[in-house]
Formats: structure tokens, C-alpha cells, sequence
């Protein structure tokens, strides 16, 4: 078996340094929103606690580095490991009057104490919500086939040859990207008529007709390429920023530029996207929430802002994992074939993982051993290679747990509207619904619309098994109590996993 990637414990912590908040400190690590008014910060003396189940220490704060501590409060989707990197410090330089977790998600809203090693760095002004990145609640009412009509742009008249569909409409385009990316339509929208006018108008040179969004790269024309390459860039910022690997910014001509520590995901994402495209000084310029993208898209949609506070944070305090088994069932063999790797697209945020039941011939061949519902929901989708479980059962993907079951065979595969229980058959591995030279699944998950990392603060958990990362995609291993398994492409001897009847 040789499924091919798709194209399409903390330290012991001493205790805290005594250390004074000046009382007229300002919080400038707090998140500042382009539209809302951010919230002041203390101006009282901290009660700090280690990040380990101790005692609350009552200590006073002072910056050894002679520069005030960063006030931070944290977000929707922050974890400590992220936080540390951002702010280039240890995780056992991080302190809170309240409970940190060492390993899952940080309530929003927290504040924590940080020291300020760090030097120059970009803008902190946050320019887009978390919610108008993913495909969240905020763009379920948003009707884009009727938006780009009334447009009567030339994404309007558009169409487009796909290998795998054949003729493709713009609308049809946006709806497929959407969907499968799980990336928000009117974002897509905004940034293809932000660069080359296509929804609104018509591209004005020769590079926006045949490379809309600007990346002129020889085998990416047309709409489909291009905004699969601008999510891919969207989609390096917003995860990269999540997991805390992603730091720094590089410009076309070389020059670097450290991100702001205190910016959301989804700025991010649009600061990542556009240094890909403009240098520094164009780019500052695009960033301007008064004049640049910002206040475009504000323009064409309304406030994002407004809409993310309606729909509330992507990640709820308290928030954890479902019960999941492994999506096979109990007592015949199967490999774990893929880490950690790309959730839709081949260089997308590592949430999926794959297995391949075992068999005797390689390739793409039947399977008789049926994939089962990992947890109880509603089939939300099923075709085209795919089945994807709504755990909420409120038949929409933008809200809620969401499995994705990728590669299942046409051959008994169950149907649309279908409610499941854990254990029910959803149908077989194959190589169905992408491009694959071995039978395998490919398993992934989605909160609220954002695909939720495979190796995170919300790791996978099937069966007790819990995933980790690799040093590289598809790499990795699943680890319960004294047993690791680790994954191989080929389904060698320890990639073998077999699930007890009691799992």
C-alpha cells in the first residue's frame, strides 16, 4: 500500500521573579482590532501562578530586562507553546492569575504576564476576525452566486476547463474552493477584486487577465490556480500563526519583518498573504485599515468585525475534543499510513491523517473492510469520493465538530441526510475523490469551520490513541500508554494497528 499525498510536559517551573507593574503600564501587547475599541488593562498589582498545579503565589512583577512586561490577553484558538513563540520567550516565562494548561487551549480572555525580549516589529493593528478567514457561521446566509451576478463582473461571464469537473463557471469556482478549503467566499471575493478587479469589473493589464490574483507562475493561470495559490499563502499565515511556527515575514526582495506578537490569526493570514505579492512599503499600504484592503472589504461586506462578535469566538472556552474511535472497525488490520499533513490542499494546515486497511496486492485496489462513524452525526455530504459527519446534527458544517472521510468508494457508501451512531458503516477506502496510487483514508476535522490541527492543543483522540507530529507532513506517530505506532506509507510491520473490541 502507497497512498500518495493529495494534490487537491512543561518543565518544572521555579518560582516566579519578583517583579512591579508599573501602575500606569499600558497593556501593549492587548489585541487592537481596526473597528473595536480595545479593553484597558490593569493598572493593579498582578497575582501571578506558576503554569504546574501549585499554590497561587501573590508576587510582585519586575521586568528584569528594564523594559515593563507585556500585558497580553489571550485569544480564541491560543495555546502556550504558540503564545511562547510569538513572544520569543520560555513557557516557563509565561505567568497568569489563572490556570494556564500546558498543553490544550487557553480560555480567551486570560491575561498573561510576559517579558518584552523582543525587538522592532510590524504592525499591530488586527485588520480581519478569525471568523472571515475559515468558512465559519458568518458566511453561512452569504448568498456569493447571487453577489457575483449582480456584480456583473468578469468573474460573472467567466469559465474555466478542470480536468476533474470539465467546464467550470467563477461561481462555481469560488463554491468548489469554499467548500473543500473550508476558506470563506466573501474573503475570496474581496482579495480576487482587491488585486485584479474580476468581481466588479474587469482586469485592467495583461498579468490580472491571465494571472488574476498576481502569482505569475507558468502552469497557475486562470481563477481556479490562482486562488488555490492564495489560499495556500492565507492559509501559511492563519495556521502558521495558530500552531506559533510562523514568526516572521519575508518580502520578494529579501527583506524580513518580525509579525507583531499580538496579532489574531486571521491578520495574520492577509499580512502573510500580501508579502508574498508586495514589498514592505506597498505592503504597509495595503494593510492600512483606513485606505488598503481593510477598508475595502469593509466597503463591499460591512464590518467583519460586527459579524465575528455576533457569531462569538471559533473556539469556545472549555473546549474539547468528542469521544472518537478509530474509524474502522474492531479486529481487523489496518495501517497508519499518513502523519500529520495537508487537510485539503497538499501544503494546507497538517489536521488529516490517513490509514490503509491491510491487503495482500498494492495499488488501488477494493476493499471489503468498511470505514465506520468515528462518532454519532448526521451525513452532511456524500459523493464524489467523500462523507463528511455533522457531530451536531444541525446539517451545517460551519458550526460544530466535523468529520471529513476522504477516498471512500462509490460502492455502498452511505447517504445524504443519514443520522449515524458510533460504529456505523459509512462505506469502504479506496482511492476515489482525489489523487491517490494506494486504497487509503484520508480522516480530518474541522470546529466551527477551522480545520482543527491533527498535533495541537486539540490532538486527535481515537480510541485513546493520541497523534503527533512528524519532522515533516505525513510523518508521526499515535501514542497510548506503552504503545506507538508509527505511521509509514508502505504499511510496514509498525504502522500495523488492529482495534480492540473495547476501543
Amino acid at each position: 500500500m502507497t497512498p500518495t499525498p493529495e494534490t487537491g510536559g512543561i518543565p518544572v517551573m521555579a518560582e516566579p521573579v519578583p517583579v512591579t507593574i508599573p501602575a500606569t503600564l499600558t497593556p501593549a501587547s492587548e489585541p487592537v482590532p481596526a473597528t473595536p475599541t480595545p479593553t484597558s488593562g490593569p493598572t493593579q498589582t498582578a497575582s501571578v501562578t506558576p503554569l504546574q498545579n501549585t499554590p497561587i503565589i501573590e508576587t510582585t512583577l519586575i521586568p528584569t530586562s528594564g523594559k515593563p512586561p507585556f500585558l497580553y490577553y489571550s485569544q480564541s484558538g491560543d495555546s502556550l507553546n504558540a503564545v511562547a513563540a510569538r513572544f520569543g520567550v520560555e513557557l516557563s516565562e509565561i505567568t497568569s492569575a489563572g490556570l494556564l494548561p500546558p498543553n490544550g487551549l487557553i480560555d480567551p480572555g486570560t491575561l498573561l504576564v510576559i517579558p518584552d525580549k523582543l525587538g522592532d516589529y510590524g504592525p499591530n493593528v488586527q485588520i480581519m476576525p478569525d471568523n472571515e478567514i475559515v468558512f465559519s457561521v458568518t458566511a453561512a446566509d452569504f448568498d456569493f452566486y447571487a453577489y457575483i451576478a449582480a456584480a456583473g463582473g468578469e468573474l460573472s461571464k467567466y469559465r474555466e476547463y478542470l480536468g476533474s469537473v470539465g467546464w467550470t463557471t467563477g461561481s462555481q469556482a469560488i463554491e468548489r474552493i469554499t467548500i473543500e478549503n473550508s476558506i470563506n467566499p466573501r474573503l475570496l471575493l474581496a482579495i480576487l477584486d482587491y488585486e485584479g478587479n474580476w468581481v466588479t469589473g474587469s482586469p485592467t493589464d495583461y498579468l490580472h487577465t491571465q494571472y488574476p490574483m498576481g502569482f505569475d507562475e507558468r502552469f497557475e493561470q486562470g481563477v481556479f490556480r490562482q486562488m488555490i495559490l492564495a489560499v495556500k499563502h492565507l492559509y501559511t499565515g492563519y495556521y502558521g500563526w495558530r500552531s506559533g511556527t510562523l514568526t516572521e515575514l519575508t518580502f520578494p526582495d529579501g527583506e524580513t519583518l518580525r509579525i507583531a506578537p499580538d496579532l489574531n490569526a486571521g491578520t495574520v493570514a492577509i499580512q502573510y498573504l500580501y508579502s508574498k505579492l508586495y514589498n514592505r512599503t506597498e505592503w504597509q499600504g495595503i494593510l492600512d485599515p483606513n485606505v488598503g484592503f481593510p477598508a475595502f472589504y469593509t466597503e463591499q461586506f460591512g464590518d467583519p468585525w460586527l459579524r465575528a462578535q455576533n457569531a462569538g469566538p471559533i473556539f469556545p472556552p472549555g473546549l474539547a475534543q468528542p469521544p472518537m474511535v478509530l474509524p474502522f472497525e474492531p479486529n481487523r488490520n489496518w495501517a497508519f499510513t499518513g502523519g500529520p499533513h495537508g487537510a485539503w490542499e497538499h501544503d494546507g494546515p497538517l489536521a488529516a491523517i490517513d490509514f490503509a486497511p491491510a491487503t495482500d496486492k498494492s495499488g488501488c485496489t477494493e476493499s471489503e473492510k468498511w470505514v465506520v462513524a468515528a462518532a454519532p452525526g448526521l451525513v452532511v455530504r456524500s459523493g464524489a469520493g467523500l462523507v463528511v459527519l455533522d457531530l451536531d446534527g444541525d446539517g451545517y458544517e460551519t458550526t460544530g465538530w466535523n468529520l471529513i472521510y476522504l477516498h471512500i468508494a462509490t460502492k455502498d457508501r452511505i447517504g445524504l441526510g443519514t443520522w449515524v451512531e458510533t460504529n456505523d458503516r459509512l462505506g469502504h477506502a479506496s482511492c476515489e475523490g482525489g489523487t491517490s496510487t494506494g486504497t487509503h483514508l484520508h480522516f480530518a476535522r474541522k470546529y466551527n469551520g477551522e480545520w482543527v490541527l491533527a498535533d495541537g492543543p486539540l490532538p486527535f483522540n481515537l480510541s485513546g490513541y493520541v497523534v503527533h507530529n512528524g519532522e515533516k507532513p505525513y510523518l508521526g506517530t499515535m501514542v497510548k500508554g506503552e504503545t506507538t505506532i508509527i505511521a509509514n506509507e508502505v504499511g510496514t510491520y509498525g504502522s500495523g494497528i488492529i482495534r480492540r473490541p473495547d476501543e
